[in-house]
């Protein structure tokens, strides 16, 4: 079995750890969970490192728990945060945590009889019933304001934010998330946190809450926040975040993300969002690095990462739709798109729209006088004569030819190109 800090060091996925973790991790299997914020329905790529770091225990035999925040989701964590965060009714709390347990499914083995199969917890299970008296008379007596406002998180929020300071409801967050790590101390048996960096305030929170209240001893690893070599923000793209939902972001999308990172990204990233073993992707990153062009790097990680979140078939309908544009793709690979991935790869293009009952129309018309595909009926006969002209990925060379009901797809569209990379949408209405 692979030594779990060993594989986090060398796949540079440990920002901090405290002092006799490895110590611990080396006596036996242990338990140890992530918290996953449910204030959405569905998990982006920025929370991927942690669910990596989760799926990497559990390969080395440890025992995962994914802990959905049902309750502190309702308050809002303030680390690293510029402003205080809406806060979300019990039925959106309970139908983002559903459709997160499907998506950690993905990773996580839930379903086996293995000793070691992964758990989703709710902190709202054992917080609904808790009182606030008994909270502030329990917990709350144990850790000191003074190391409360000692913390980064607290700290970097307050100088930044001097206007409107903190409320006391996000102040308290870091004693909720570590009563959460006292609870599954107590009650699963679980010994280590693992987070992000903005996480280690909290989670060392929760390790001196267990020393405090029964001089046990916990443990806190937290993985590195993610960058861009160009200092642009991870996972982030001009429409916003990269989902692991499908419709958030397509397959296709998600696929085309991964295949555009940069080189030096794509040797990070692999390491970070991949299972592939050392030997494997050193031997990648060598490769890569004999002929950057072919991007055979970018390739390995957007193949492996669709193929995790998205499956094998999405995987392959994302490299036929990525075909569209930068491959030989064929009229039959063209039409088994769907619609949403039809307009992902062509997003941006330019479209005309075309009445249905105008059809059939001449070619000629159809390019020059009903759409402005080409400027004159001139331009469009040569570039057609000459071979440089398809419709639906189908090269077509005949002036004569008809523009019929039988050349739309899905209905609505028809797609035609000029040259290499000059593409139209031709919505018919």
């Amino acid at each position: 079995m692979k030594n779990f800090v060993e594989e986090l060091t060398w796949r540079g996925m440990i920002h901090n750890i405290t002092p006799g973790t490895e110590e611990a991790l080396a006596k036996g299997p242990m338990s140890a969970y992530v918290g996953i914020d449910p204030t959405g329905d569905s998990l982006h790529i920025g929370h991927l490192v942690s669910i990596m770091i989760l799926k990497h225990f559990q390969a080395c035999g440890n025992k995962p728990f994914a802990l959905v925040g049902g309750a502190t989701g309702m308050i809002g964590d303030p680390s690293m945060k510029s402003q205080e965060r809406n806060l979300l009714d019990e039925q959106t709390l309970a139908h983002n945590v559903e459709c997160i347990k499907a998506q950690l499914a993905r990773f996580l083995d839930f379903d086996s009889d293995a000793p070691n199969k992964a758990e989703l917890v709710n902190n709202y299970d054992w917080m609904k019933d808790y009182t606030f008296i008994n909270f502030t008379r329990d917990i709350g007596k144990l850790i000191t304001v003074n190391y409360m406002m000692s913390k980064d998180s607290v700290k970097k929020r307050l100088s930044r934010d001097s206007s409107e300071g903190m409320s006391f409801t996000e102040f308290t967050y870091q004693l909720l998330q570590g009563y959460d790590f006292l609870y599954l101390y107590e009650n699963r048996g679980v010994k280590l946190q693992l987070g992000g960096a903005d996480q280690w305030g909290n989670i060392t929170t929760g390790t001196e809450l267990i020393r405090r209240t029964c001089g046990g001893e916990a443990y806190a690893l937290t993985c590195p926040l993610i960058t861009k070599a160009d200092g642009g923000k991870f996972g982030k793209t001009e429409k916003g975040n990269i989902w692991l939902d499908a419709e958030r972001t397509s397959p296709y999308q998600f696929y085309q993300f991964w295949l555009n990172v940069s080189d030096e990204d794509a040797e990070k990233y692999i390491k970070i969002f991949t299972m592939l073993d050392r030997e494997t992707i050193e031997s990648a990153i060598a490769e890569h690095r004999t002929d950057p062009g072919r991007r055979t790097l970018q390739k390995l990680l957007a193949e492996e990462v669709t193929r995790m979140v998205h499956g094998q078939s999405e995987l392959d309908n994302a490299i036929r739709a990525s075909q569209m544009l930068f491959g030989k793709a064929t009229a039959d690979d063209l039409r088994s798109l769907d619609e949403k991935t039809f307009l992902a790869v062509f997003d941006g293009v330019p479209t005309f729209d075309v009445q249905k009952e105008k059809l059939p129309m001449g070619i000629l018309d159809f390019l020059a006088v009903e759409t402005r595909v080409f400027p004159s009926k001139g331009e469009a006969r040569k570039m057609i004569q000459g071979n440089g002209f398809s419709i639906n990925k189908e090269k077509m060379n005949d002036i004569s030819r008809t523009v019929t009901e039988s050349d739309i797809i899905d209905g609505k569209y028809i797609l035609v190109q000029k040259g290499k990379k000059d593409y139209f949408i031709i919505n018919i209405k």
